[in-house]
């Protein structure tokens, strides 16, 4: 079976996309997706986040939940909102945040290759995130969630993708963080056959972001085994260049000093790191600098160069923090389940760092240098994990815009 396919994709009637497109299930709370779903009675969150439709104490996990998931996407289909196209198709999606624009494949991914690793992954899963997936699969008989994928760049599956967009699209809207979402249609049979031959000459893809969705994919897969219904064998993606994708900073903040009073702490850094103080907020002008926030005050951290190993993960700009700061200076030796230390992705600006730290809520704040594509790649390629909270992608994926039926 090839790496990635075409599909016969469930999305909205082009007039219908901008009611249904939503953001993905994951950015948002029971609470804010409540909010943001009033009056908007089309919204994919209706199937995404189904328990805004119970009672406000429902347990997200509770199966009534999916069963409202499956009961408003029939719903969506049965009025006409959502319609699946009569023959498999590829689809192109373009995003644009602040300037910044990727335009990727929408495909379905084979469910053997990441079984075996050509879908390689950099991050653990945990089971109660998994199983979630997995009993919303199983509730809608679809997949609704695309998986986030990377490919290294090749100028020739590129330009496919370039020239597709020279098309009118289907979808164009402008979400309301900014974010715009473009979409179109591939269905020509040579186009098709062009980029599924071009991708299943690649070695690998990546994983970005979606660990857990196809995880439960390939659990779903092994449960439909010998039902002779090969579409639960692909789970939907969305692939892009690596070279077009955009990884913010994920930065860190700690509630305390391990003991240890500023000057103690800063004198036992400078052992490790050279430090000087800043008049603004620092943001890391490459891999192995590092900002602080102490006591009102902006530090540049650089490591030196001796303690930087020649290792894919080691090597990466969240483990020299962690292994020459966090871990023995700070005493935080496992960041999953440390409530000392907290994550705050990039795209809330390093203000947000000083904001925790004066507040009193913390006592210091790292700023990182965003982990690059590259990095990603190696530590896959190596069969390695990353750190958690290595990575923040940047623009999010929506939801409702294709789904995948596995009937």
């Amino acid at each position: 079976m090839p790496l990635i396919r075409p599909f016969a994709g469930l999305r909205p009637v082009p007039e219908r996309a901008e009611d249904v497109v939503a953001p993905p299930y994951d950015v948002l709370n029971s609470a804010e997706a409540r909010e943001r779903a009033a009056g908007r009675p089309w919204s994919f969150l209706h199937i995404s986040k189904a328990e805004i439709d119970l009672p406000e104490d429902t347990d997200p996990y509770d199966p009534a939940v999916y069963a409202k998931s499956a009961e408003n996407l029939k719903k969506m289909r049965d009025e006409g909102i959502l319609m699946r196209d009569d023959k498999d198709c590829y689809y192109v999606y373009r995003l644009i945040m602040n300037g910044h624009s990727q335009t990727g494949l929408v495909a379905v991914a084979s469910v053997a290759d990441y079984d075996t690793n050509r879908v390689r992954k950099h991050e653990f899963t945990r089971p109660a995130k998994e199983d979630d997936r997995v009993r919303q699969i199983e509730a809608l008989n679809a997949q609704t969630g695309p998986v986030l994928l990377a490919y290294k760049s090749q100028a020739d599956m590129d330009a496919i993708l370039e020239q597709a967009t020279q098309a009118e699209p289907v979808v164009d809207v402008t979400a309301d963080d900014g974010v715009q979402h473009t979409f179109w249609v591939i269905n020509d049979d040579a186009t098709i056959d062009k980029l599924t031959n071009g991708f299943d000459a690649m070695e690998a893809i990546y994983i970005a972001d979606g660990h857990h969705r196809s995880a439960s994919a390939s659990r779903v897969a092994k449960t439909k085994q010998g039902d002779g219904n090969q579409n639960s064998d692909y789970f939907l993606s969305v692939i892009y260049p690596h070279n077009q994708m955009k990884i913010l900073d994920y930065n860190r903040v700690v509630t305390d000093l391990n003991g240890l009073s500023r000057d103690e702490l800063l004198a036992k850094i400078s052992e490790a790191f050279a430090v000087s103080a800043e008049d603004a907020a620092v943001s890391p002008s490459g891999p192995g600098e590092f900002g602080m926030y102490l006591d009102g005050q902006w530090y540049r951290l650089k490591i030196n160069a001796d303690l930087i190993p020649n290792d894919p993960v080691a090597s990466l700009d969240v483990s020299l923090l962690a292994n020459n700061l966090i871990e023995p200076l700070l005493g935080i030796s496992d960041p999953r389940t440390d409530a000392r230390i907290d994550f705050v992705g990039g795209i809330r600006g390093l203000g947000e760092l000083e904001k925790r730290v004066d507040s009193g809520e913390m006592a210091i704040a790292f700023s990182l240098f965003p982990t690059s594509m590259e990095a990603l790649m190696a530590v896959a390629d190596a069969n390695e994990v990353m750190p958690p909270k290595s990575t923040w992608f940047e623009p999010k994926l929506a939801d409702g815009l294709v789904s995948h039926v596995l009937d």
